[in-house]
């Protein structure tokens, strides 16, 4: 009972700090991407969720936060076939929710929360329903979005080392018809991201979690221990290594695949921990301290991301920047009067959530952030200067 009480309380908690840092972040260009550009199911995942709950921040992410909550649920059921600890299955649910890459794809408008999702769905269900229903629901992952590409990659390869010619068939035909449908990102020449993609996987997981994740990839190729999740995962992140030779990946397609292995990794060093003498374990208890507290440390920059702003030379230089700004800036717009402006594509799209349409009459550019030109609009922090622009009139008088 007590361990039931300690889920729902994560849970209650980790709710009410995502739908309070909702509403304190701008919808970034990506999001803006998503919601103003070609149709996907995403796109209309997002609209239904805006026509339920209103234009605003909380209808914006409403799924989003809904889909991580029911995501921390099932790792939770599914760590079940690799924990018998109800203790470190909370352990492992509450890893989940801290993660910094968990958190943003609950926060941000992207794929990322939707993969995730759809992946942690697939693995509870495939053992318990039948296999025309699992064909099914793969079927419909090919249709929905492109990022669970890897999904069906990952089972054709598992089908095809375990002589399941069927299965085999099935998914590499998905593999190919999610291919068609999206197409396979690769292109130009190759340049040389790898150390870049490591860096993410890193911020993403902290870097002892993401090398301890790939250890344990590693290990249960060398002792044979290879199930669906290790094929997934594995699969992905290899993909994702080899691309990132050549290009810059898109890594929220990516991560949700490494994601689902956090259940092989807690199995493994639950295991090597039990099997050790107590005067054995204190390396392994100064890894879970470590990798906890970094985990910690790195979650509370996450959600203090404003507070980097006052030490940082450049305000660009913050990874969070992408979601501040565009909702600071309209309503300062909209205070002095302004309800429609042409600027850049990507903020012009940010700024329309916001209800600043695009016309002729005002033009809105922004500042070099060093700029000693007076600005018309100036977005700041705590006395630090984050972002300035001029607005023009066509006839050349610039808005004060």
């Amino acid at each position: 009972m007590k361990y039931r009480i300690i889920l729902f309380l994560i849970l209650g908690i980790d709710a009410l700090i995502l739908f309070f840092e909702a509403s304190h972040i701008s919808i970034s260009s990506s999001g803006a991407d998503i919601l103003y550009g070609n149709f996907s199911f995403l796109q209309l995942l997002v609209k239904s969720s805006l026509a339920l709950f209103g234009h605003n921040a909380f209808g914006l992410r409403f799924v989003f936060i809904v889909m991580h909550l029911l995501s921390a649920v099932l790792i939770y059921l599914i760590s079940g076939r690799y924990l018998t600890s109800e203790r470190n299955r909370l352990w492992l649910m509450l890893t989940f929710v801290l993660l910094p890459g968990v958190i943003s794809s609950a926060l941000m408008v992207n794929h990322a929360g939707l993969i995730i999702f759809g992946l942690l769905v697939y693995l509870y269900l495939e053992e318990k329903c039948s296999k025309l229903f699992i064909n099914l629901l793969l079927f419909i992952y090919a249709l929905i979005d492109m990022g669970f590409v890897y999904l069906f990659l990952g089972l054709a390869l598992y089908a095809l080392f375990h002589k399941h010619k069927k299965e085999f068939a099935y998914n590499i035909t998905l593999f190919f018809l999610s291919s068609y449908l999206y197409g396979f990102d690769i292109y130009g020449f190759p340049r040389g991201h790898f150390l870049d993609t490591i860096g993410i996987y890193s911020a993403i997981f902290t870097p002892v979690i993401f090398i301890y994740l790939f250890y344990v990839l590693y290990r249960r190729y060398l002792v044979d221990k290879r199930d669906k999740i290790w094929y997934i995962a594995s699969t992905a992140l290899l993909i994702s290594l080899l691309i990132s030779f050549r290009q810059r990946i898109n890594i929220e397609h990516f991560a949700p695949y490494l994601i689902v292995a956090l259940p092989l990794a807690a199995q493994t060093f639950a295991s090597s921990y039990r099997v050790r003498l107590k005067e054995h374990r204190r390396g392994y208890r100064a890894i879970f301290i470590l990798a906890f507290v970094l985990l910690i440390g790195n979650t509370l920059v996450v959600f203090f991301n404003k507070e980097l702003y006052l030490v940082l030379d450049n305000p660009k230089k913050n990874f969070a920047y992408n979601v501040h700004i565009a909702k600071e800036l309209a309503e300062k717009l909209k205070a002095k009067g302004i309800h429609c402006v042409t600027t850049d594509e990507k903020m012009q799209k940010r700024l329309r959530f916001y209800d600043v349409k695009k016309c002729t009459e005002n033009i809105l550019k922004e500042l070099p952030y060093k700029s000693k030109k007076e600005a018309s609009v100036t977005i700041s922090y705590k006395n630090k200067i984050l972002y300035k622009a001029t607005v023009t009139k066509l006839n050349n008088k610039q808005v004060n």
